[in-house]
């Protein structure tokens, strides 16, 4: 009888094609940096580039040959990845994956790659009217989504003893759900499942879906502005029960840092003793990449390079019509006037980009007033766990 490939294995196996890929990528980049130094005018080609050659095609074909091998010394360094019910640790360590090349994962079918799911106390959904009413035998009427952000799981909204989501849900008379997805993809991909997800969960929830609210951190607020456009175009029933949408540290108008990575890339480029090294921008994922400009459609990536120099050529995506949409910004400076709140915002995003504010007036989001918020002294992370944010996002969804 075949044995059933076990969780652990599935983990060790994508592991050792993911070590095995990296390795020949890394070959490949140091022989095209040998050979631009042996070919380029006034230095000494030795070895001969037919010798350099063959030299990096039996390194790739050793560490092709060697994957049972690798998988033998990599298994013991796995055992994190090897239980049935992944820890947070485990889990993170497989969203950091796709988080920085989970389009690479995607597209060869590594068993590491995040397949998009809800998720209620940490399990998956399954999405049939049977299994919906036997998880949720006191199902609401009301649904609340949390969407988490780049290289994160559904379970970084616990911090302690605290978690908005059932805080929140408690507050609203809601169920909470949780959604786990591959940051590495691009925000319209992701967009596209999960408005097609929510469409699903709609019809087959126990009870009817009167209200659905929606809280996204980071690049969480993007997929889920994007799953409201999408939803839009093909008249999903979901999204007329969308009442509230909460983005929290969300990139709206891009990171600077994803912009600053393409310019390295780009300089790095122009000279041939560097040249290789570009090739190192590339592996950012497709979700990264996204982050630049605050990507949200199809449109704003699928005609261009992605690693070529490129100015802000987003289309315009309204905020959805007829929901209230809400804004929380985060900044390490103590005041409204520090510099950091412009230079730096949480450390990842300037605080104009997280309220939706451009320099552009026409490219402004337009949030109310009353709808945005803004953390002093606070990180990236920390809007995930800090109570004063929690007690805004309720006076905003309860009242006072």
């Amino acid at each position: 009888m075949t044995k059933k490939p076990t969780q652990h294995s599935d983990d060790v196996d994508g592991i050792t094609r993911l070590a095995v890929a990296a390795t020949v990528g890394l070959t490949d980049l140091a022989e095209a940096l040998h050979h631009t130094v042996t070919r380029t005018p006034g230095t000494r080609s030795t070895p001969t580039p037919d010798t350099v050659q063959q030299l990096y095609e039996s390194i790739r074909n050793i560490t092709t040959l060697g994957g049972e091998e690798t998988k033998a010394l990599l298994a013991p360094l796995l055992t994190l990845l090897g239980e049935p019910h992944p820890s947070l640790e485990q889990d993170t360590i497989r969203a950091v994956l796709n988080g920085v090349m989970g389009d690479y994962l995607a597209a060869h079918d590594n068993p590491l790659t995040i397949p998009m799911q809800l998720r209620y106390h940490r399990q998956p959904l399954d999405l049939s009217p049977t299994a919906l009413t036997a998880a949720f035998p006191q199902a609401q009427n009301t649904i609340l989504l949390l969407v988490h952000g780049l290289c994160l799981t559904d379970q970084h909204w616990q911090w302690q003893n605290h978690n908005h989501g059932a805080l929140l849900a408690t507050d609203l008379g809601a169920t909470p759900i949780y959604l786990h997805y591959n940051t590495g993809l691009h925000i319209s991909t992701n967009g596209h499942m999960l408005a097609n997800m929510l469409e699903t969960l709609h019809h087959k929830w126990p009870v009817p879906v009167e209200n659905v609210v929606i809280i996204g951190h980071s690049m969480g607020g993007l997929v889920a502005r994007s799953a409201c456009h999408y939803g839009e175009l093909a008249e999903h029933a979901w999204l007329r029960c969308l009442r509230q949408m909460i983005s929290l540290s969300t990139p709206h108008h891009g990171a600077p840092l994803e912009r600053y990575a393409r310019e390295v890339q780009r300089l790095l480029g122009d000279y041939p003793y560097t040249a290789p090294l570009a090739q190192l921008g590339t592996l950012r994922s497709d979700g990264i990449t996204d982050l630049g400009y605050g990507n949200l459609v199809d449109e704003d990536w699928s005609t261009h390079d992605r690693s070529a120099p490129m100015s802000d050529q987003r289309q315009s995506v309204l905020l959805p019509h007829g929901v209230a949409c809400y804004t929380i910004g985060a900044t390490t400076g103590p005041t409204a006037g520090d510099l950091r709140n412009q230079l730096l915002g949480d450390g990842l995003v300037p605080l104009q980009s997280a309220l939706g504010i451009h320099q552009e007036p026409q490219r402004t989001i337009a949030f109310p007033d009353e709808h945005q918020w803004i953390g002093y002294e606070m990180h990236h992370m920390d809007v995930l766990y800090r109570r004063e944010v929690y007690t805004q996002m309720r006076h905003w969804l309860v009242g006072p």
